[in-house]
């Protein structure tokens, strides 16, 4: 076939996972390898896929279901790599990237109204209206498997709806949390009950107002992190996929193994503190929220692990220089906004190994280059794709002080 000399190639794909040609024009649905023709059509190349899910190209919570595995590979790297070189850094190793496979989502945040009918499902991009979900490619089944009973229920309330809900995979089962679903009398209690009762929820919480309160929890819910079983407060924060953890929590523990005592900062319930604890290290697990703090120090009571909870706001109260030094390792996942204050103290430090997990490129790509002007090489860099499909992507990465 003998190619039309006008059609353009696209190359990369852009941020937010359209396709970019290399003289810069972006085509939606366009994945490197296809070929743009002058009408704007495609003629598809070896990396474009056919979607998955009925909802694409509408829901907001997929951007890029239109390529291969391949493309999506290079995606989630070249978004880490980018990030480091914009701040004038070079790993030293990056390593493959770990894609979750579809099906693994273990939490989800969906939300609910009337329009017409119930609908229940994630919003479109960009827009305050919401996709009635018939399929999910993403989700757990489990997780996927309650949405239509949660639609039957919703549609049983008369009148205004507009309510948000949180389900997560836990150990019993799964989490349900409802905010802006009031119940008022017997009746109306009875028939949540009937809900979660007959949906063999784990637990069922609702946010009438003053924060998620337990309506049904036959027995205590919890998650395995490492294997150990930690008590999950309601909308407490869990990584998105059980295999995204273990790929997280082994790059931690690679790169921290023989160093007898480690700071876990801005912990959580202690994704990395019992991976840490079980590879042999003592740890100082630092966590500002309250009940994932009490959370982490119940499960390592309950394991029998050397893991001390300390309960600081590393915003507001970071870990000093002269305590850090103390550490032969620091491991520290923080929010998105990153850790500014934080990771001064770290760069000013004797710590010989740092580990820093983050779900942001831009503000670990500042706070890693505080880091490397402190003294810091960076070893590895680890992309993580948990979000599947998503132009949302994570990293592991490795530095240390000579």
């Amino acid at each position: 076939m003998i190619e039309d000399e006008t059609e353009e190639l696209i190359v990369r794909l852009a941020a937010r996972g359209d396709g970019v040609t290399a003289g810069g024009r972006h085509v939606l649905m366009g994945a490197p390898g296809d070929h743009v023709r002058d009408d704007g059509s495609l003629r598809h190349g070896p990396h474009h896929a056919e979607p998955a899910c009925r909802h694409y190209c509408v829901c907001g919570g997929c951007q890029l279901q239109h390529v291969d595995d391949a493309a999506l590979s290079d995606f989630v790297t070249e978004r880490v790599v980018n990030a480091a070189r914009s701040q004038k850094m070079e790993p030293e190793v990056v390593a493959p990237v770990h894609l979750s496979p579809s099906h693994s989502r273990r939490r989800a945040s969906l939300h609910g109204g009337r329009t017409g009918g119930v609908v229940l499902g994630y919003k479109e991009a960009q827009s305050h209206q919401i996709v009635n979900l018939k399929e999910c490619p993403v989700l757990a089944p489990e997780l996927f498997a309650l949405i239509e009973p949660l639609r039957k229920m919703l549609a049983r309330r008369q009148g205004k709806l507009a309510v948000d809900i949180d389900l997560t995979l836990t150990e019993q089962g799964v989490d349900c949390s409802i905010k802006g679903y009031k119940i008022e009398g017997l009746a109306e209690t009875e028939a949540a009950l009937d809900f979660a009762r007959e949906n063999n929820l784990a637990r069922l919480a609702l946010d009438q107002g003053y924060g998620p309160e337990s309506l049904w929890e036959p027995e205590p819910v919890t998650v395995s992190l490492s294997g150990v079983s930690v008590p999950l407060p309601p909308g407490a924060f869990l990584q998105a996929t059980a295999d995204g953890e273990q790929a997280l929590a082994q790059a931690v523990t690679g790169w921290l193994r023989g160093a007898p005592v480690v700071a876990d900062l801005f912990a959580g319930l202690g994704t990395f503190a019992f991976a840490l604890a079980k590879a042999g290290s003592k740890v100082l697990a630092v966590e500002a929220d309250r009940a994932a703090h009490l959370a982490c120090k119940a499960g390592a009571s309950g394991a029998g692990l050397p893991v001390h909870g300390l309960h600081r706001d590393l915003f507001r109260n970071p870990l000093l220089t002269d305590e850090l030094n103390r550490f032969s390792g620091v491991v520290i996942d923080p929010p998105r906004a990153g850790a500014r204050e934080q990771i001064g103290r770290i760069a000013g430090s004797t710590v010989p190994r740092v580990v820093y997990i983050s779900c942001n490129p831009s503000s670990w790509a500042r706070d890693a280059a505080a880091l490397v002007a402190g003294g810091y090489r960076l070893v590895e860099l680890r992309p993580v794709g948990q979000f599947r499909w998503s132009n949302h992507v994570e990293l592991a990465s490795f530095f240390v002080k000579d």
